[in-house]
């Protein structure tokens, strides 16, 4: 399956100069991750005829009562597309508004992320999740001595995952969530698709991994060809086990 993944800006390669020949018949899915306008989002359903499944951003509270035509809200929910299972969750950290902007505080995607943990685990598993805001890269983000994040380097050599420069955003509003990377943990999806923070932010890579899964960041848009083999739950989990408790800390080409 080939999967075109879009966020955040229109990109004029798919848009103003968009040519038939290059993507008709080469797209089998789109996968929208936050704060595109409903008539881009139109559009490449048009003109790809493939189904399009998106997330809301949170520049997109228009969509609460004007959602774009042809395309699929995938909050909160998995589908299966071409054998793949996929599920989203919308909306950023809050920082100066309220959920109904598609801002939640932690402890409210939490809450929110266990409810789709258990669609997950009730289909046996997950192997693309799409977000609007990224996941929580460093496990000690909230512990960070020194001002963490925006391409500081990492002051956390004692964790497995440390890497030279923090992959997280300095600031609230772009901050990834830690039940994102929580969920990651438990479920191990093949591949998190997200938007929100802007390559043009020259900290912030395309490309990143979490454990067993590719975090990837959908600006502008990104191609996916993938055969992904299933991501089977052990036979022995249970709701239980796999959502854990909630945590609310300060707090993803």
């Amino acid at each position: 399956m080939r999967i075109l993944a879009v966020a955040d800006v229109p990109e004029r390669l798919l848009y103003d100069n968009f040519s038939p020949e290059r993507w008709r018949s080469r797209v089998d899915l789109v996968l929208a991750c936050g704060d595109l306008d409903r008539e881009y989002l139109e559009f490449l359903v048009s003109v790809l005829d493939v189904p399009l499944y998106y997330v809301a951003g949170n520049h997109d509270t228009a969509f609460r009562h004007d959602q774009p035509g042809g395309c699929d809200d995938l909050d909160g929910r998995i589908v299966t597309v071409g054998g793949l299972r996929i599920a989203g969750i919308s909306g950023s950290m809050q920082y100066n508004a309220g959920r109904d902007e598609y801002q939640f505080s932690e402890r409210e995607m939490s809450w929110r992320m266990r409810k789709l943990g258990i669609k997950v685990w009730r289909a046996g598993g997950v192997d693309i999740v799409i977000s609007h805001a990224a996941p929580l890269h460093c496990p000690a983000f909230a512990r960070c001595s020194s001002p963490p994040g925006g391409g500081r380097a990492c002051t956390h050599p004692e964790h497995a995952e440390h890497l030279t420069a923090c992959l997280d955003a300095s600031d609230r509003c772009h901050w990834g969530f830690a039940c994102f990377r929580q969920f990651i943990e438990r479920f191990r999806p093949r591949c998190w698709l997200h938007g929100h923070n802007h390559l043009t932010y020259a900290w912030m890579p395309r490309l990143s991994t979490i454990g067993h899964t590719t975090v990837i960041n959908a600006y502008g848009h990104y191609v996916l060809d993938t055969e992904l083999p299933p991501v089977i739950l052990p036979t022995s989990a249970s709701p239980s086990t796999l959502l854990g408790p909630s945590h609310q800390s300060r707090i993803a080409r």
